[in-house]
């Protein structure tokens, strides 16, 4: 049950030509959406260093604007950025327009070919407007759903065993997630090492 629930969206059905995993069978892809946020992103930059992982931040634009100098850490310790919309824009209630400015302002501040629409809502319209721009647009293939407080991190962890090779990770390091994100991460990112399998960015999906 909880398989089918992390690991299939309707959205694939619809959406085949963007990225949904990655093509190295050996490694997973971890992704963190919506920072940075000072209290979060630091404790996960610093668990990331532990273990010696690297990782893809999709930034909001007005965050990046707001912590500088987090950003910057985050670019330092060898991770990558993607571009997650200057607002946290909802694509499905948007404005093409604006949608689009949107994705464009912040291009411009992370200079980022990788893309991810928040919450995962995008029209067809906005996903050729953006490949366009030469972006590659990036979903995911396990949702850690670390934001839902109505699951618990147990819940998350037995899901979490389904990770395999290729899969594209979400997890997010905003506001919803500071008090649970990081026992999360201290389960499931040994467990996968213990897999021997290795930690990429998106730079070599």
């Amino acid at each position: 049950m909880w398989y089918r629930i992390w690991k299939f969206n309707w959205l694939s059905v619809f959406f085949p030509n963007v990225y949904w995993q990655g093509a190295n069978k050996n490694a997973i892809y971890l992704t963190f959406d919506d920072g940075p946020n000072p209290i979060v992103t630091p404790q996960v930059l610093d668990l990331l260093e532990e273990y010696k992982v690297h990782a893809t931040f999709f930034c909001v634009g007005e965050n990046i604007e707001k912590h500088p100098e987090l950003y910057s850490r985050i670019i330092a310790s060898g991770h990558l950025i993607g571009n997650h919309t200057h607002n946290h824009d909802n694509g499905w209630r948007t404005k093409a327009n604006t949608y689009i400015n949107s994705v464009e302002r912040t291009q411009a501040i992370t200079n980022s070919r990788f893309f991810r629409p928040p919450y995962g809502k995008i029209n067809l319209k906005s996903i050729n407007k953006i490949k366009a721009l030469g972006n590659k647009i990036v979903f995911w293939s396990w949702l850690s759903r670390d934001y839902d407080s109505t699951l618990s991190n147990s819940q998350i962890l037995k899901a979490s065993l389904k990770i395999k090779g290729g899969d594209i990770l979400v997890f997010h390091d905003n506001e919803k997630t500071k008090d649970r994100i990081i026992p999360l991460l201290k389960n499931i990112v040994p467990a996968l090492l213990s897999k021997n399998l290795t930690f990429r960015t998106l730079e070599n999906l």
